[in-house]
């Protein structure tokens, strides 16, 4: 076994790779940028290599630093964990030719299926079935059109070098194709460095299930059972779940061995998925191979009792696969959701923010928490704006989404926008909880699933008011500074001589304001919010809120962060702020008349002129921020009088980008 490891990457599947290291007694060496000095992963790490500035291009892509790094320590060994240099094939062989193990497959079958189009040609010769499309070498868009409008809309466009949804759009019509192609090879480029694209058809309502494959040296391979990825927004996964639901003995057999055939037609070695799209009629079609570790391969973990990261190590040191096809089983089922700091509401943009409050669900042998984050960090621009993979386990499918649901709603984050409410929506509808699963679910269910949490206001204004005057209170007596502090001037109940000890506050919460009184009465509370009272006592600890109503005993959370709060109900949350007395100060609306950016990110490129006039939708410019492209679009007809940021210009969240004239009637 190899004495010391490199981790190629950062982020929580760094801290997954080494605390498995840390088990086997393998030491570990992390690498960091600029933006990652104080990450979790640099601290976990036994020790940890700076290896340039904080875009990804200039130092988690640099493989010839990270080698330089694994020669100064010593490692043995690299491994790269998803995503950045982990289907190089060019720095796998720059590993071997220094003498550091790649820990992962072969040159060879990483550049095979690091081609799309390759990668489907190989796979026909194998016999492996395909979706209809257009895999050739020609690239002109005249080409790719023709081949879209011989197959029928809709078709699908993919970046030959892609993953993880980058440079990928489906496109419904000819007269989108044009513009979908250009943000799709700008996209692939920017993430890739290639803009080689094919066009496949787009079938309609399959399924996306995948196979966990995995081979040793010996060319002894097996399939670790499959997982159901259906669930996605922007091609991107969001809840995956194993195994598939209603999948038969007959099928999976079929498709295991097909994803075992497609391996071995590239000499496959190490961890592995082959992906599937699966129709109705049980007919599948193979789509790609990650010749890497999934994100999503804690589920596969929580249903196997395996730890694959393990498998990699010793496979990756010589070491035959440690059970056959036939001693493999599986048992309950896992789903793993994914939150992150995004705007479900806008589109899921991404958005960067301090996690200035964060409590997961307590973890168990049925709930496990992988992340890269602690409470305090920043979302940065320039990486993934995941905050977690939330991975749940049970005997059965329903007991499994439960425990997901349970734990959605334990899960506690403030400070920037996530998911979360969203993911919740998603567990708790009732096709998810039937298994209507295929690729286009988040449209076909949006009403169901993009509500926002109304809370009961005559139930949550009063705990909001006792918890934020709990607050205060414990706040003052912190600071207080008082000679005698056995004087009642100095106590902060609202005591006043031959009068009733009275509160006045003002909340906003669910875009109104509210005035509210509380009256103390020894240790209770009589609140009068929104033309209703409530006699309520409570004390706060930390950040729990110990509640009693009408003899009713509860616990709730109370998050602070900055001049808001979010107080965490079992029923939802319920976010408020203290209104205090206009000071006269007109608010400043910007005035300059400008479309604004939706989030912190990087002009990719202007798509209109200045002077030109524009219809509306027609693209103003792309901007680019956490791995994903956005359009800024016209919102009506008009002209374009000046572009206030040029392409590669960093911008932030919220700064006007265009001077935009709206064109008079």
């Amino acid at each position: 076994m190899f004495k010391k490891i490199l981790i190629a990457n950062r982020g929580e599947i760094a801290c997954r790779i080494i605390k498995t290291a840390r088990r086997m007694g393998v030491a570990t060496v992390a690498v960091y940028s600029d933006a990652d000095r104080d990450a979790l992963h640099v601290k976990l790490a036994d020790e940890a290599i700076h290896i340039g500035a904080a875009p990804a291009r200039e130092s988690y892509l640099l493989g010839d630093k990270i080698l330089a790094a694994a020669q100064i320590t010593h490692a043995q060994a690299i491994h790269p964990g998803y995503g950045f240099l982990s289907e190089n094939a060019d720095f796998a062989a720059a590993c071997a030719d220094q003498g550091v193990v790649f820990i992962g497959p072969g040159v060879a079958a990483i550049a095979s299926m690091g081609s799309k189009s390759a990668a489907k040609r190989i796979m026909e010769q194998a016999g492996v079935p395909l979706v209809p499309g257009y895999h050739g070498n020609d690239q002109d868009p005249a080409r790719l059109k023709s081949a879209a409008q011989s197959m029928g809309y809709p078709v699908l466009l993919k970046a030959t070098a892609g993953g993880g949804g980058k440079g990928m759009r489906q496109v419904s019509s000819a007269d989108e194709f044009d513009e979908a192609l250009a943000a799709a090879k700008r996209e692939s480029l920017a993430s890739f460095s290639d803009d080689t694209m094919l066009v496949e058809k787009y079938l309609i309502k399959p399924r996306h299930v995948e196979f966990q494959i995995f081979f040793d040296h010996l060319g002894h391979g097996i399939y670790l059972a499959e997982r159901d990825c259906s669930v996605q927004r922007r091609h991107q996964k969001i809840i995956e779940e194993a195994p598939a639901p209603g999948m038969t003995d007959t099928l999976r057999q079929a498709m295991g061995e097909t994803a075992i055939t497609a391996a071995r037609a590239i000499d496959y070695r190490g961890a592995g998925t082959v992906e599937f799209l699966l129709q109705q009629d049980d007919s599948f079609y193979f789509m790609e191979m990650n010749t890497r570790l999934q994100v999503e391969h804690p589920i596969t973990e929580m249903i196997t009792g395996l730890d694959l990261v393990e498998w990699q190590l010793r496979v990756a040191c010589g070491e035959p696969l440690p059970l056959t096809q036939e001693a493999v089983h599986i048992r309950g089922h896992a789903f793993e959701a994914r939150v992150y700091a995004e705007d479900p509401d806008n589109d899921f943009l991404p958005v960067t923010g301090t996690l200035d409050f964060l409590r997961p669900p307590d973890e168990s042998r049925y709930v496990r928490v992988d992340t890269g984050v602690c409470q305090g960090d920043h979302i940065s621009v320039y990486y993934d704006p995941m905050i977690a993979k939330l991975i749940v386990w049970d005997e059965s499918r329903d007991r499994a989404l439960q425990r997901l649901s349970t734990a959605l709603s334990q899960y506690r984050i403030s400070g920037t926008v996530t998911n979360l409410d969203f993911l919740y929506n998603l567990a708790t509808c009732h096709p998810f909880e039937e298994a209507q699963l295929d690729t286009g679910f988040i449209d076909e269910h949006a009403q169901l699933l993009f509500h926002t949490h109304r809370g009961n206001l005559e139930r949550e204004l009063p705990l909001a008011a006792l918890a934020l005057l709990l607050h205060k209170q414990r706040r003052a007596k912190l600071t207080a500074s008082c000679i005698d502090p056995y004087s009642p001037w100095q106590d902060t109940n609202a005591w006043r001589l031959n009068g009733p000890h009275s509160h006045h506050i003002t909340l906003h919460c669910q875009q109104q304001d509210y005035a509210i009184e509380l009256e103390q009465r020894g240790t209770q509370y009589r609140v009068r919010a929104a033309g209703h009272e409530t006699l309520l006592a409570g004390t706060l600890e930390d950040d729990t809120l110990h509640l009693e109503i009408d003899g009713h005993r509860r616990r709730a959370t109370l998050a602070h962060t900055h001049d808001s709060f979010t107080l965490y109900l079992p029923e939802g949350a319920c976010h408020f702020h203290e209104v205090f007395a206009d000071t006269g100060e007109a608010e400043d609306t910007g005035g300059d008349g400008g479309l604004r950016a939706p989030m912190n990110g990087t002009i990719v490129t202007l798509l209109a002129r200045v002077g030109d006039q524009i219809e509306t939708g027609a693209p103003l410019l792309v901007m680019e921020a956490m791995k994903m492209e956005h359009t800024i679009r016209a919102p009506c007809p008009g002209i374009v009088q000046a572009f206030y940021y040029e392409s590669g210009d960093l911008v932030d969240g919220g700064a006007a980008l265009v001077d935009f004239v709206v064109s008079e009637e």
